[in-house]
């Protein structure tokens, strides 16, 4: 199991350009019951010194934890915006008539925000806790270096044309005012988890309910077939000193599911902006 995540599921940025990347990694085969594989595989993980920043259902039949650990800060907290890959999340989904347990590769989630070296030792680590079968998201994965650079397409944003929600002047206020937000419903939004990356940068996991960025809505359109790509979810909002961060709807969408379709991408035309709308009631 090691030596299969050493070869198949990436590399760190330092490495061969070479090794594909793939966005998601197939855990373990989880059996045929919802409930009894999200305790076994909680169990694993905090076994495997995990710490679950939250959970939640985002539509019937799928369930989703957002796992950190002191060593995931440390390592996010080393790169500028590196709080974003301070949570890697864990999905539960049935399918097929079955349980399928998935997650994002930290390989892919190192490169995709241009973190520092670090998602190799996370990738052995969760492969040995839940299993790694093999990656998917992507038909054929992708090389280091275009990961980094990422785009769907030409002239579509990348990592850096992340959006400011709000400016609350300090950290303390904004993050303030994000969980008021949260509490409140703004926008359609709930609060799933909350990771304190550094002194002055949290990290918030936001699910959204309603309207064209809904998460059930937007799912129910570009994620078909097995593996699921419920890892995808949810949203995130990033607090960096008194500003309040989201990555561009496009962006984010397209970078977990790379291989989506331009006919399918402009069934969801609307989303990006509508996922935006509503992380940024939330912020004010």
């Amino acid at each position: 199991m090691m030596a299969f995540a050493a070869m198949l599921l990436g590399a760190t940025a330092a490495q061969a350009a070479e090794v594909l990347i793939m966005p998601y990694i197939l855990g373990a085969s989880a059996g045929s019951d919802l409930a009894s594989a999200t305790e076994k595989t909680r169990k694993a993980l905090e076994g495997a010194g995990f710490e679950i920043a939250g959970a939640y259902t985002p539509y019937a039949g799928a369930h989703v934890m957002a796992i950190t650990s002191d060593a995931q800060k440390q390592w996010a907290a080393k790169s500028e915006n590196g709080g974003y890959g301070a949570v890697i999340r864990v999905s539960v989904t049935e399918i097929d008539g079955g349980v399928e347990v998935a997650y994002n590769n930290p390989v892919w989630v190192e490169n995709i925000y241009r973190m520092e070296p670090g998602g190799k030792a996370l990738a052995d680590k969760l492969a040995a806790a839940i299993g790694a079968q093999k990656g998917f998201g992507s038909y054929d994965g992708l090389d280091v270096d275009r990961v980094r650079r990422y785009q769907y397409m030409m002239f579509m944003p990348n990592f850096t044309d992340q959006e400011t929600l709000a400016d609350h002047g300090d950290h303390a206020a904004a993050v303030a005012a994000v969980e008021k937000g949260l509490a409140s419903g703004a926008g359609g939004t709930s609060k799933v988890f909350r990771v304190d990356v550094t002194p002055d940068q949290t990290l918030f996991g936001v699910g959204l309910s309603s309207g064209d960025g809904g998460d059930e809505k937007i799912m129910n359109i570009i994620d078909k077939g097995s593996p699921a790509h419920t890892a995808h979810l949810p949203m995130e909002v990033l607090v960096n000193g008194g500003k309040v961060l989201a990555l561009h709807g496009k962006f984010r969408i397209a970078q977990s599911f790379p291989e989506l379709g331009m006919g399918t991408f402009m069934e969801i035309s609307s989303a990006p902006d509508a996922i935006l709308d509503s992380l940024r009631a939330m912020a004010k």
